[in-house]
């Protein structure tokens, strides 16, 4: 077994039964740590936050996997202590402590191999075999570069892991017809509480494959995806179109997401916006295609335009021998829609450029030291027969003047995710993802992090208030009521899941679900 140190090259290994090499006899706590290092003073700090920058929880240790059984015997250890707990960190891109484990060990993902392998599952169908570590980018790169294909659902940010994302569902504009990124994969490996690795998929050992799917890391550490590949479209028509009222913004997407696929756009997203010149994060600014398009006209706008606009963002996937045809089809497809005309933006980009997009705004936001302050991000999945009075009541009053970043809302149909999986969606068939994007300026403070802690809560209190059918989507609560009621009628199957392949609650303590200082068997059912 081979595991790396986050601040050293030494490497150790450790024998399969979990007695440890160099004299460690005991199987204390300490004993156990001892046995994963030769430094006792291995820097911990990297693993003690997140991007979220609002938890600071410092592991015993921080290692570095490079394969999967070194995975398992971590876990193995881990189990024959009183209270260690095992976490798996990717990108570190989690926004309230999900990937920590306080006095536990965390596992930094990315050094986690084989490298990717394209695999061909008979006919012409293919896959991409990628470690759990692996980032989306590097997948996309990889797979068009070698083989011209790519997977079908991706996220808006490709710097997250696969691991990461297949843990808690994987949304974007393709989700409405292709199904989030947990409903597009054939195979994982992975390693449970009980430190045993299991290859599955939806037709062996069906259950941990279905749990591990969006199921938060609690069922056991994905080290290894096997994605479905398609051809890769070279060319992306990109529009982005302005709503004046909600009521038209939300009409046209919904009919948008519920198009066949024959006559439906490639990708359907959208945000609201302040109608603001002022502001350069939620205002104006925000909707020209960035550094390809002209500004933004306000003398388009309708004199009785209200505080908040909308903009619905499309693409169309097209290969250049098609190019001569893009624009009568994007024409057509547009057509029917109520924006407001003369407020188009669209550009031509590659397919890989597109999907690349938001690094842009990573950029640009490093340049301005927002990347690395605190970042409150709160995203909701909310039915579409509420959708309407959250906009009257959030968008409209408590984000009258914005977020301080982008404010997603857009539409997608649970019959495109597996009731199997461990994901909590809505019961509406039609459902929105609203994501608040905050990014707090670094001269902000603390006082302008807290304020923006308690909008989320107030926003949270509000939806519950009014019976809303919504969930939190990345969730993280305190609390086993809180959890019993995300997770709804399917909590008892959630806990009957936990005691099969992580019984003594060793994985993924950040998420506050389940406790090793707690039995499983005190767990309620449902609520």
């Amino acid at each position: 077994m081979m595991i790396a140190y986050l601040d050293q090259q030494q490497r150790r290994r450790l024998v399969p039964d979990g007695d440890v090499e160099h004299g460690a006899s005991g199987n204390s706590d300490q004993d156990i740590l001892r046995a994963l290092d030769v430094d006792a003073a291995v820097d911990v700090a990297p693993a003690a936050g997140d991007f979220g920058g609002m938890a600071f929880v410092l592991p015993a240790r921080y290692l570095r996997p490079s394969t999967a059984e070194d995975i398992a015997r971590v876990v193995r250890l881990a189990a024959r202590s009183s209270c260690l707990t095992v976490a798996a960190r990717g990108n570190g891109h989690s926004v309230g402590g999900q990937a920590m484990a306080g006095g536990g060990i965390v596992l930094d993902m990315r050094c986690l191999g084989p490298p990717v392998k394209l695999v061909l599952c008979g006919g012409a169908a293919a896959a991409v075999d990628v470690p759990g570590g692996a980032l989306w980018a590097e997948v996309l790169n990889w797979s068009v570069r070698n083989h011209g294909m790519a997977p079908v659902s991706w996220t808006d940010y490709l710097g997250l892991t696969v691991g990461g994302t297949l843990s808690n569902g994987g949304i974007s504009g393709q989700a409405f017809r292709r199904g989030p990124q947990v409903a597009n994969v054939a195979e994982l490996e992975v390693v449970t509480g009980a430190g045993e690795r299991c290859v599955c998929s939806s037709s062996s050992s069906s259950d941990l494959f279905f749990a591990a799917l969006g199921g938060l890391g609690q069922f056991g550490v994905i080290t290894r995806a096997r994605i479905p590949l398609v051809p890769a479209p070279k060319m992306v028509r990109w529009i982005r179109v302005v709503y004046r009222t909600f009521e038209e913004y939300a009409g046209d997407a919904e009919w948008l997401v519920t198009r066949p696929d024959s006559a439906a756009f490639d990708y359907v997203e959208g945000f609201a916006f302040l109608n603001d010149a002022a502001d350069p994060v939620s205002g104006w600014s925000t909707v020209p295609i960035p550094a390809i398009t002209g500004g933004f006209d306000p003398d388009k706008i309708p004199a009785d335009s209200g505080p908040i606009l909308y903009c619905l963002e499309l693409a169309l996937h097209y290969d250049h021998r098609e190019a001569d045809q893009v624009d009568e089809r994007a024409e057509v497809m547009l057509q029917p829609l109520r924006y407001v005309r003369g407020l188009e933006f669209a550009a031509d980009v590659s397919y890989v450029e597109f999907l690349l997009r938001v690094g842009r705004v990573e950029e640009e936001a490093r340049e301005a030291g927002t990347w690395a302050t605190p970042h409150p991000w709160l995203n909701l999945l909310i039915s579409s027969s509420d959708i309407a009075d959250f906009d009257r009541a959030v968008f409209k009053r408590i984000l009258r003047r914005g977020v301080g970043g982008p404010m997603l809302v857009y539409p997608l149909r649970r019959s495109k995710w597996d009731t199997r999986m461990s994901v909590a969606v809505p019961e509406s068939e039609v459902f929105y993802l609203v994501a608040l994007l905050r990014f707090v300026p670094p001269c902000a403070g603390e006082a302008a992090v807290k304020e923006a802690v308690a909008q989320n809560r107030e926003i949270v209190r509000y939806c519950e208030s009014k019976g809303y059918d919504f969930k939190v989507y990345i969730p993280r609560y305190e609390s086993e009521g809180e959890w019993a009621w995300h997770f709804g009628r399917d909590w008892a199957l959630f806990v009957e899941r936990k005691r099969r392949y992580d019984p003594a609650a060793i994985l993924a303590p950040g998420q506050t679900i389940f406790s090793r200082a707690r039995p499983l068997a005190a767990a309620a059912a449902i609520p």
